[in-house]
């Protein structure tokens, strides 16, 4: 049963959803020189000079507050796995000091910058933050016997590594407690590098989770999974290198780190605003947040030290209501609720507010100002985007205009170095409206190879569209000059030359775009123009990850392979019993569609008996029957019906193009 049990990491990515190690994966740069990165753009030059003019007066405050209380961080910047392999570097960013190169947003060069800074930080008498160790933060808590652990980052290489800096500069003390802020692997994926399972079961070590933690973790990108990890990688950047023409973060952090994902359940759950307990002599008070950044979250309040963690409702940029990769549309009336609350609730009682990302801000003015200027900052994108919406404006008309109000756009934490006004204002219109803008020609338009093959010969064939792109470009319209050039890609993907100025088009995208994410964006598909469309190793997840998605989530994302056509009309009921779990699935074909119940079908046709991981091996790995059995599964009844049904199951897809048809 060995290679179902390795073989799992392949379905873990796919659960994931998160980007791989960004430094490990930098593909080989092509020969031929118009293959290769560009300098800035006379366009983009100018275009950087415009913005550095508008931004913020300069005051200081970020910069101090990213540095104040540093103790120290790493002598060795790399972090690794048990094999010996990186798995993060910490001097990934070390190359942003002094003004921002021509390739850089100005105001994105500032915030990486800040966000650069790594090492363990004093919050206050009692209260730490591990910081640059991932693309979160360690937030550390001094009880009276251990430490409580505040979001121990995404993986458990980072995690050991951030705790043994704690132990080595503030003394060794076991951990008394782990609460995880939401429902994000970033946030609790590193459990298992500070704590063991052991002692979690002893009850010497707690687990505080908000309400709904499991089944939100195990829910979130299985259905979609596949596509959201694909999309993540465009999202993240995972295949540029970080630097002046490449990577630039993820505007809230950096990358995330490439080890091993993982997971034990919650001992307490906070299910309400005002809930509280006292954690190894620490009294802490709990804000839900739920339905905000994450479907399951809360903050924390720290009462004695009177401080604020905001997990991700409050960060230094404007967060997603939508994120790029995918996901379902958050709820921004609420997040600004939420806002508001925790600024009547905690503005004028906290002397700091610290986040699950980026850096503090201190002083209970800065605490207050930051609540209510981001409060409005939210409050404004969807006021705003549903007026327009209610006038009859469609998505891109909102989001062309509709521009963040100087008051708010005066602080720096509003920008947008996440998620962006454009973006996140057609995420409200989704959320409300879906899709469709009510014009009937967008109702059932060709997809997108076809239509492209039909505009470029309307304009007269891809002569006269290299001739109107090249033009756009030299006026450094690279909006339209990617518009016209994705339509000639997609109607002859073997097109070079288009292929060449698509990638120079998105390549100045980014380099102008103050959004990290937006540039990885664009970054990315420049890079797999030029160099060909290349699989994302597959990331690491432990067993326990694994075992917390519920058997009947993992069956329903099955039934979105089934093709039903393979079966030829043929009816099944099966059974699945895994023995170890105590559990039995019955699965129905009905000829039209396969329907799963935690519970046995009657007069079942096949039944299927073994260890739920060989079964996820048969099901998402689509190991082939006769190997599971000679390893101890075992089949009664019609195996014949039991392969067909096998064989109508699609293969986990393992990535797609997304810059080409």
């Amino acid at each position: 049963m060995n290679r179902p049990t390795l073989a799992l990491s392949t379905l873990a990515v796919l659960l994931s959803g998160t980007a791989a190690f960004a430094q490990t994966t930098t593909p080989t740069a092509a020969a031929d020189p118009a293959l290769q990165p560009k300098p800035a753009s006379a366009a983009t030059i100018a275009a950087q000079k415009a913005t550095a003019q508008a931004l913020p007066a300069e005051d200081g405050r970020d910069a101090a507050f990213a540095k104040q209380g540093f103790i120290a961080s790493r002598t060795d910047p790399l972090i690794r796995n048990a094999a010996d392999q990186p798995v993060w570097n910490l001097a990934g960013y070390d190359f942003v000091t002094g003004p921002a190169p021509a390739t850089v947003n100005p105001s994105l060069w500032r915030e990486v910058g800040n966000l650069r800074q790594h090492g363990l930080f004093a919050v206050s008498d009692g209260v730490w933050q591990v910081r640059g160790f991932d693309v979160s933060n360690m937030t550390v808590v001094r009880g009276a016997t251990g430490w409580i652990l505040i979001d121990p980052l995404t993986t458990r290489e980072t995690a050991a590594a951030a705790l043994e800096l704690v132990n080595a500069r503030l003394g060794a003390r076991p951990v008394s407690a782990v609460i995880y802020s939401h429902s994000h692997a970033d946030h609790f994926g590193g459990v298992r590098g500070v704590v063991s399972e052991a002692d979690v079961k002893t009850g010497k070590t707690a687990i505080i989770a908000p309400a709904r933690f499991m089944e939100e973790t195990a829910s979130e990108n299985v259905m979609a999974g596949a596509a959201m990890g694909r999309r993540a990688t465009f999202q993240f950047g995972t295949a540029l290198k970080p630097g002046p023409q490449g990577q630039m973060g993820s505007g809230i952090g950096m990358g995330t780190s490439g080890g091993e994902i993982t997971l034990i359940a919650p001992t307490d759950t906070i299910t309400r605003t005002g809930e509280t307990r006292t954690i190894d002599g620490v009294p802490l008070e709990f804000q839900m947040v739920s339905g905000s950044e994450a479907p399951s979250e809360l903050n924390v309040y720290i009462v004695q030290q009177k401080v604020l963690l905001s997990a991700e409702m409050s960060t230094c940029s404007l967060h997603n209501i939508l994120t790029p990769r995918g996901a379902k549309v958050r709820d921004t009336h609420a997040w600004a609720g939420y806002l508001d609350e925790a600024l009547k609730l905690y503005g004028q009682r906290s002397d700091a507010v610290i986040s699950s990302h980026c850096w503090p801000r201190f002083g209970q003015g800065e605490v207050a100002s930051m609540l209510a200027s981001q409060r409005d900052n939210y409050r404004y994108l969807h006021d705003q985007s549903v007026r327009l919406m209610n006038r009859g404006e469609t998505q891109t008309e909102i989001a062309e205009q509709l521009v963040q109000p100087p008051e708010l756009a005066k602080q720096w934490y509003n920008h947008g170095y996440y998620g962006t006004y454009s973006h996140n204002s057609k995420a409200i219109y989704q959320f409300y409206l879906g899709w469709y803008d009510a014009n009937p020609a967008n109702l059932n338009p060709w997809p997108p190879q076809d239509r492209a093959k039909r505009y470029v010969a309307a304009m007269g064939g891809a002569a006269k569209v290299l001739t109107s792109a090249k033009a756009a470009m030299a006026a450094g319209d690279y909006r339209w000059s990617s518009d016209l050039l994705n339509q000639l890609v997609f109607a002859d993907p073997a097109n070079k030359q288009a292929r060449v100025l698509l990638a120079d088009s998105y390549e100045q995208q980014g380099y102008q775009a103050e959004s990290g994410i937006w540039r990885n964006q664009f970054l990315s598909a420049a890079n797999e123009l030029r160099s060909g469309y290349r699989a994302a190793p597959a990331r690491t997840q432990s067993a326990d990850m694994i075992a917390a998605v519920p058997t009947q989530i993992l069956l329903d994302s099955v039934a979105t392979r089934f093709d039903p056509a393979r079966m030829g009309g043929r009816k099944l009921a099966v059974n699945l019993v895994m023995p170890e779990r105590s559990e039995t699935a019955g699965v129905e074909v009905t000829g039209t569609t396969m329907i799963a119940r935690m519970e046995p079908m009657a007069n079942a046709d096949v039944t299927v008996t073994a260890p739920r991981r060989a079964l996820l091996g048969l099901l998402f790995l689509k190991l082939p029957l006769e190997q599971l059995e000679m390893a101890g599964l075992k089949v009664e009844g019609n195996r014949d019906l039991a392969q067909a049904w096998l064989n109508a199951i699609d293969p986990v897809p393992n990535g797609f193009t997304i810059v080409e048809p």
